[in-house]
């Protein structure tokens, strides 16, 4: 949601997850939960942050994606999530690697 405009951000998501639908043939809120379960990263975080970050990288994906319409992509990025590719998921790995690599270095303080 950007500058408060909520009922844009509802308008949206509506669209995208009615697009959904004719593509993968499935019930389309599973689709989306799928998505944000595959991108919530497994660090050491809360779960409500976890999903807050996850749904953050999916937006942030999305408007990454060309074309004009946003309803568009994101449908396309919450199927490539729910698929495990897409550009979320590179971001999730990422991330992995960054945790790992400062894991090792913890002790030095």
């Amino acid at each position: 949601m950007k500058d408060g405009k909520k009922s844009l951000a509802y308008q949206i998501l509506y669209r995208a997850v009615k697009k959904i639908q004719p593509n993968t043939e499935t019930n389309p809120l599973l689709v989306l939960r799928q998505a944000i379960r595959r991108v919530t990263p497994n660090i050491e975080i809360g779960s409500k942050q976890g999903r807050a970050l996850a749904i953050r990288w999916l937006l942030e994906a999305s408007q990454k994606r060309p074309g004009r319409n946003m309803a568009f992509k994101l449908s396309s990025e919450l199927v490539d999530a729910a698929k495990g590719s897409g550009g979320d998921i590179r971001k999730k790995e990422a991330t992995h690697r960054m945790v790992e690599a400062n894991r090792a270095l913890a002790h030095f303080r």
